[in-house]
């Protein structure tokens, strides 16, 4: 579906919902027209990028649409990155334009004036010193299409946890934005979105996957639900208020959710609620049990990277193989090989292989960084790092990132299944697990603890916690610590960021 077909035969329909605003796709239309008109006049062409620093709201859709219709690459900047990291990203993409938003005016003016690249620079609301008013430089251009219309393309960066992040660049479609191509049909078609659904977003549009489902929704003529941030009993009122269909989230969602008193729970109607689609990390088997006796059969997990590959697997086969997350979603083959790069057997860990498109422009690579693109490919397969094993029928398990496994005595410790495991305790909010060195041992397991309210640090919880897990998991995977952390490192996706907890 093209945005302009929306707004001619659905004008007042709304696109976007967010707090109590409503941005019409005869509005987006509009005012993505008119970026696009100041993008030409200001230069940029077919190949050119654009980064934002935006929060999740009504104008980030105007912006990602201008890009999407003048053949621009479409890099948005994690928020919560320290200034150096943001000019890193704005810098290395070679953007030519930089688009904020008052929220985030103290951290941009720390480096928006060192951005060799970058020769435009528009604030989306209010005015900046150095900066073009958005208002201003747009009110008077045209609200039809740009004559020269071609399909822009997102590069997001990598989380960097090994080092600085990556972009993930492919090569342009090649084609007008009316011309749907099939990463969009399929996707629509893999989890079953029609233009009746009312998709809610609950993570940052800086992401991947709120991202990449949020504006596939407009592509299908589709209403998206924004919420500014997650907040566990407001994302419940949502679904409630805006009468959800759909939605995406992150394990770590699931478990702020359920941590709700019941009778908040109860509190909101989910009749709705048709399709909730997980995905980002491992999830805890008990907790997503939980999830599925609380919302019902309508939980489809799925696992894939902004590099590309994926499984998915629906309620029904999951409770058929509790902990899997499913089988190739076109029915391709997944791979699991060794370090040497030999095919393994079933129910044997290692390194999960997609495989690679076979050239031209859907085949991706990290952007200025030949070896760790080529790092990525054995042969005619990529890899993102993710250490899994295939069980009958082609079902795959994943045991956790190859960077974070634990080498403790020559024996691999996967992080991801004792976090599942201490997750359940009742005073746990949160949890990483990481390794330590150890003199004896090479690495020995330590868990970090995030604790619930009512509950106090103390060294007899630390012993109940480890009782715990050695109850339950063998004793090897154990901790043989636990420190106490006021809030654990996660990203706005959701993701621990273990590498700032080294040294805890």
């Amino acid at each position: 579906m093209y945005l302009g077909t929306m707004a001619q035969q659905c004008p007042d329909k709304p696109a976007l919902i967010c707090r109590d605003d409503v941005l019409s796709y005869a509005e987006l239309e509009a005012r993505s027209n008119r970026l696009a008109h100041l993008l030409r006049a200001w230069g940029l062409r077919e190949g050119d990028g654009i980064a934002v620093v935006l929060g999740n709201e009504i104008r980030f859709a105007e912006v990602y649409w201008a890009a999407m219709r003048t053949g621009l690459y479409f890099t948005p900047i994690n928020t919560h990155l320290a200034p150096a990291e943001m000019q890193y990203i704005a810098d290395n993409c070679d953007a030519k334009v930089l688009v904020v938003s008052q929220t985030f005016r103290d951290l941009v003016t720390q480096f928006a004036s060192q951005l060799p690249h970058v020769t435009h620079r528009l604030i989306l609301d209010g005015t900046l010193e150095g900066f073009t008013s958005y208002a201003q430089a747009v009110s008077a251009l045209p609200t039809t299409p740009v004559p020269d219309e071609r399909e822009g393309a997102t590069m997001l960066y990598s989380s960097g946890t090994t080092g600085r992040p990556k972009g993930v660049r492919r090569g342009l479609p090649n084609r007008h934005p009316a011309a749907a191509g099939p990463e969009i049909l399929g996707a629509a078609t893999r989890f079953g979105f029609t233009p009746d659904d009312r998709y809610l977003c609950v993570g940052p549009l800086y992401h991947a996957a709120p991202l990449g489902f949020s504006f596939a929704m407009h592509r299908i003529g589709a209403t998206v639900v924004l919420m500014p941030r997650f907040e566990a009993e407001s994302a419940l009122a949502h679904i409630d208020r805006h009468r959800v269909t759909t939605s995406q989230w992150v394990p770590t969602h699931f478990v702020r959710m359920l941590q709700l008193p019941v009778e908040v729970r109860q509190r909101y109607a989910l009749t709705s609620h048709r399709l909730a689609i997980h995905a980002a990390a491992p999830c805890p088997v008990d907790i997503k049990r939980q999830m599925i006796a609380w919302w019902g059969p309508i939980i489809v997990e799925y696992y894939a990277a902004t590099e590309g590959g994926g499984t998915m697997v629906d309620t029904a086969a999951w409770l058929q193989r509790p902990g899997t997350v499913g089988r190739h979603w076109t029915h391709g083959k997944v791979w699991i090989l060794d370090e040497a790069g030999h095919e393994l057997p079933p129910g044997q860990p290692g390194l999960i292989y997609f495989e690679a498109p076979p050239g031209g422009r859907e085949r991706f690579h990290y952007y200025k960084d030949t070896a760790k693109t080529a790092s990525a490919y054995h042969d005619s397969l990529f890899t993102i790092g993710d250490i899994g094993y295939l069980a009958a029928e082609g079902y795959l398990f994943l045991t956790d990132r190859q960077s974070h496994m634990i080498i403790s005595g020559g024996v691999n410790i996967y992080p991801a299944e004792v976090e599942s495991t201490l997750i359940l305790h009742p005073a746990v909010r949160d949890v990483a697990v990481i390794g330590v060195p150890d003199v004896d041992m090479g690495e020995q397991v330590k868990a970090v603890v995030e604790l619930r309210e009512g509950y106090d640090a103390s060294l007899d919880l630390a012993q109940e916690l480890i009782a715990f897990a050695r109850d339950r998991i063998a004793h090897y995977k154990c901790p043989r610590s636990v420190d106490f952390i006021a809030q654990l490192p996660r990203s706005a996706a959701g993701k621990l960021l273990k590498h700032a907890l080294r040294g805890t």
